[in-house]
């Protein structure tokens, strides 16, 4: 299989416009318009009965202690594990093209609801819901994609992969809630073939400027 996106270039950066912040020169950051970018794919391998799409960051602090803190940068040396930001099940084995914004557009506090999604499809669980966990005005349960935020001092450039799953089964079991790491384990045995688009993201300045 082969995946591109109108919305950014494999390896190149992912437009503000397609993230869940932006850089704020007065307040560091400000949420965005949060859409979910354009993806489509071509050369799609026989026995195709649905497709799952998985979008993870692989660059999350492990620990949280310098994250957005004054004064300081999260080290590039810590290490990282993945966030979830969408996964999107069901697809039908005669689709080619998820539409820009047709997902998200604009940010939902406490999180868009879920799992249904248009078209019959199935929404995941993303990771925001635990990131907001505690905060009085933004928690709750984040179906869907919300797009990047990576903390504003960190010193590492964020790379978030779009992963599309070409999958033997028409719909796909997810034991437990469906979270990207159940969506993940779901997959072992269903898979035919896969294929990755990846965008990097910042909200650090320093990094945006070199």
């Amino acid at each position: 299989m082969k995946i591109s996106s109108q919305s950014f270039n494999d390896g190149a950066a992912i437009p503000g416009e397609f993230a869940f912040a932006v850089i704020d020169p007065v307040t560091r950051v400000s949420l965005s318009s949060n859409r979910n970018p354009h993806l489509a794919w071509t050369e799609v391998p026989e026995g195709t009965k649905s497709f799952v799409l998985i979008c993870h960051d692989s660059d999350v602090p492990s620990q949280a202690d310098d994250v957005n803190k004054e004064d300081r940068e999260v080290p590039a040396s810590l290490p990282r594990v993945d966030f979830f930001h969408w996964t999107l099940m069901d697809i039908p084995a005669e689709a080619r093209e998820i539409v820009a914004g047709g997902h998200s557009n604009g940010v939902t506090p406490r999180g868009k609801t879920g799992p249904e999604a248009p078209n019959n499809l199935r929404h995941g669980i993303n990771d925001y819901t635990s990131w907001f966990a505690g905060d009085a005005n933004m928690q709750g349960t984040y179906f869907g994609y919300d797009g990047p935020a990576p903390p504003w001092n960190d010193s590492l450039l964020h790379h978030y992969v779009f992963t599309l799953y070409a999958l033997d089964v028409p719909h796909l079991e997810v034991s437990g809630d469906p979270t990207g790491a159940n969506v993940r384990a779901a997959l072992d045995g269903h898979v035919i073939a896969r294929v990755t688009l990846t965008g990097t993201y910042s909200l650090n300045p320093r990094l945006q400027k070199s």
